[in-house]
């Protein structure tokens, strides 16, 4: 118990200090920057941060949401990314049990989180996180591979090919980034479980859309990412979609026409 309790600890850790380096990549790629160098500064008064002030969750939580320098509001985009990204890689293994499945699981937390920063941000999905991730999962389907094996590339075909005609019919309703991020979704979800991811982002993002819109916190005139509600509705499809799927079955043949 205590060993267990011991690796979920290190895991989570993991995933903050992992999460507080995706907020660097989806900021920075879209820029064309180096996500190495220079080193994280204040986005207001450009002060270099120290190490004590890129601690994940702690430096945001000491600080109280403000620059130590200039006092004004760090983003919380930032802790958000680093909590939920450490909170989705313990949730993990819960669900999926320690198979080598897990790995797969953490790469497609990693890519999420990523596309949220960068679709939040700039309103971009850039192709070069779209690109690294298709080969990473690519090579990750070859050697953890779906049943029946053509499953992934059935799921990237689909995945590119729903938004691509949602595209051409009402001419710009989704972006180019958002078509590629779910052809890339699909190679880990396959055909039937990425048809659910694009299902469920959008009634997320409708529901989302409508409360937004009541609360005066989105214009009907300006766009929203649709990135984050993608990422939701993969999550979501990973996890409990094939249950989700038997569910709707199970209910189809008890209530609708059948009988």
């Amino acid at each position: 118990m205590i060993v267990s309790t011991v690796i979920f600890i290190y895991i989570f850790l993991l995933g903050a200090i992992l999460g507080s380096f995706y907020n660097v990549v989806g900021l920075r790629i879209p820029k064309k920057e180096s996500i190495l160098l220079p080193r994280s500064a204040c986005p207001v008064c450009h002060k270099k941060l120290k190490a004590v002030e890129m601690i994940p969750l702690l430096s945001y939580i000491l600080q109280k949401g403000k620059c130590k320098t200039c006092r004004n509001a760090i983003s919380p985009l930032y802790p958000f990314i680093e909590f939920f990204t450490a909170l989705l890689f313990v949730i993990s293994p819960l669900l999926m049990g320690w198979s080598n499945e897990v790995m797969i699981s953490w790469s497609l937390i990693s890519f999420i989180m990523i596309v949220v920063v960068s679709d939040i941000k700039y309103m971009i999905i850039p192709d070069a996180v779209n690109l690294f991730f298709l080969l990473l999962f690519a090579i990750e389907r070859i050697l953890i591979p779906l049943n029946p094996w053509w499953d992934p590339i059935a799921g990237l075909v689909v995945g590119g090919l729903v938004p691509l005609i949602i595209i051409l019919i009402s001419k710009g309703g989704l972006g180019g980034g958002d078509m590629k991020f779910l052809a890339v979704l699909g190679l880990i979800l396959g055909w039937k479980l990425v048809l659910l991811c694009f299902f469920l982002a959008t009634l997320i993002g409708t529901v989302a859309g409508l409360i937004g819109l009541s609360t005066g916190h989105i214009k009907k005139s300006r766009p929203f990412p649709f990135g984050p509600f993608l990422g939701i509705g993969a999550l979501i499809a990973y996890f409990f979609g094939k249950d989700l799927i038997d569910l709707y079955i199970h209910f189809l043949f008890l209530n609708g026409p059948f009988l």
